[in-house]
């Protein structure tokens, strides 16, 4: 398994952007697809994007195609979200998560085991 720890969160007004960070821990991180999931208050944890190792694929949800961004560094063995024209609708905290899968792609959460403590964000109207 490896650790994962997510930075970038905060504070933005709607139409802004922002850039989280997941840092791994671990060997073999470009084995590992990784998910970045988001969860609000009263809400279930839903799926925002997922990236497999190599970052031969990628998965979004459809309320975040065309505004955000999941891409790699392997040698730096981080994972990035770059969320751009935020909405109100995407305060959450949000999450990322790793899996072993070679060259799969996953993007049900119950899918990962390793899961990082979340960064919030919150998108101001």
């Amino acid at each position: 398994q490896v650790q994962l720890v997510e930075s970038g969160g905060g504070l933005v007004q709607a139409g802004g952007s922002l850039r989280l960070s997941c840092t791994a821990s671990g060997r073999a991180f470009s084995d590992y697809a990784v998910g970045w999931f988001r969860q609000a208050p009263g809400n279930e944890r839903e799926t925002v994007a997922a990236i497999s190792g190599p970052a031969y694929s990628t998965y979004y949800a459809d309320s975040v195609k065309g505004r955000f961004t999941i891409s790699r560094d392997n040698a730096k063995k981080t994972v990035y979200l770059q969320m751009n024209s935020l909405r109100p609708e995407d305060t959450a905290v949000y999450y990322c998560a790793a899996e072993r899968l070679g060259y799969g792609l996953a993007f049900n959460p119950v899918d990962y085991d390793s899961w990082g403590q979340g960064t919030q964000v919150t998108v101001s109207s």
